[in-house]
């Protein structure tokens, strides 16, 4: 085994982005090994009449450079526990495997399940708003409630992907960052204490890259298509008209994913795109995991339990109500001068009723000194 993930590194190295190829040489010649042994003559037809192109044939041919990078490659991950998978090995994502340009090898850290019984992958803008990280918040808590064990897949970046790894953490639900670079850094290096809990608590991180590998903006783009081939389905938050959570939207209809979508404001650009996949049936409509569990054909437990009540939570004042009420409009949250002239409660009086709903568990304070509800 160490064997064949020595060749596959070193082919993945011959061909760097050149996924589609990788696959068809792989296939063609049953192993890297295989690939390595015939790097000479990849320009004779096969049994299909088939030859490969001059420049992929150079290309191959130099695999042998990089066979003492692959040595050291696998070195280095032993030393540090990370696990090299190739695509016949049975911890490879099988979800991924069925795509034709997934990585000849993948790179784990932490003891995550990659083909756990149900994987979601949720994605969204890097500026996203409060009525993201709410319904990010709500969608986990009912996953960990109606089908728990689900592994919730996102790539680590700042906004939607980070509230989502987050919420599936503080519900109890297995999370994976897709990383967009080697696994001896965290980028944005502010997320290194989230990851660093995910490995802690059953999930992990993942990516094709070897150590040391430079970040470009092509990683970035190149890693959507494995956030988007793990999960049986994608979830898009928040995204503008245009950007990355949109390309995996794409990838994952061209992969035969359900690909899913939050609505938004008709004027919010944030949610420009969700509303243009769902109009352009392109993602069914999605505000909540009941959404989800009835598109995938999902069964919830028998004891999955009553949802949690969300509208007003008994028993309240009628001050209580009245604050309630007004955050139930605004998933952005209001600060206090807000509150106090739509409620017309005078400000001492409010900071106390605030107080009490932040107690019982149904308004939390975020940015901005806002108020919102949970």
């Amino acid at each position: 085994m160490n064997e064949q993930v020595i060749y596959a590194i070193a082919l993945s190295k011959s061909l760097p982005m050149d996924f589609v190829a990788q696959r068809v040489l792989l296939e063609r010649f049953g192993s890297a090994k295989g690939v390595y042994e015939h790097r000479h003559n990849l320009l004779d037809d096969d049994d299909d009449g088939k030859a490969a192109t001059g420049a992929l044939a150079k290309a191959v041919a130099q695999m042998e450079r990089y066979l003492e990078e692959a040595r050291e490659e696998l070195r280095w991950a032993r030393d540090f526990g990370v696990d090299c998978l190739t695509l016949d090995d049975s911890r490879y994502p099988r979800r991924l495997r069925e795509c034709p340009d997934a990585p000849a090898v993948l790179y784990r850290l932490g003891g995550a399940d990659l083909n756990a019984e149900r994987v979601v992958s949720v994605v969204g803008t890097r500026q996203c708003t409060e009525y993201g990280r709410t319904f990010c918040r709500r969608l986990m808590a009912d996953l960990a409630r109606l089908c728990p064990g689900t592994l919730v897949v996102s790539g680590l970046a700042y906004g939607i992907d980070v509230a989502a790894h987050l919420m599936a953490l503080e519900c109890g639900l297995p999370t994976v960052g897709v990383l967009a670079h080697g696994m001896e850094r965290i980028y944005p290096s502010e997320h290194r204490d989230v990851a660093n809990r995910m490995l802690r608590d059953g999930g992990g991180l993942v990516t094709e890259h070897t150590h040391g590998s430079r970040i470009g903006k092509i990683n970035f783009v190149s890693r959507n298509r494995i956030v988007a081939g793990m999960a049986d389905a994608v979830i898009v938050v928040e995204s503008k008209r245009k950007g990355g959570s949109l390309i995996t939207a794409r990838l994952a209809n061209e992969y035969n994913r359900e690909v899913m979508a939050v609505p938004g404001r008709a004027f919010d650009e944030r949610s420009e795109g969700c509303n243009n996949l769902i109009r352009d049936n392109k993602a069914h409509l999605i505000d909540s995991a009941e959404d989800l569990i009835s598109v995938m054909g999902w069964a919830a437990p028998e004891n999955a339990g009553e949802p949690q009540q969300r509208e007003l939570f008994p028993p309240l004042s009628e001050e209580e109500q009245k604050v309630v009420l007004r955050l139930r409009e605004d998933y952005e949250g209001k600060d206090l001068n807000q509150l106090a002239i739509a409620t017309d409660i005078p400000m001492v009086q409010l900071v106390s009723v605030l107080f009490d709903l932040v107690e019982k568990g149904i308004i939390h304070q975020i940015s901005g000194g806002r108020y919102a509800m949970l």
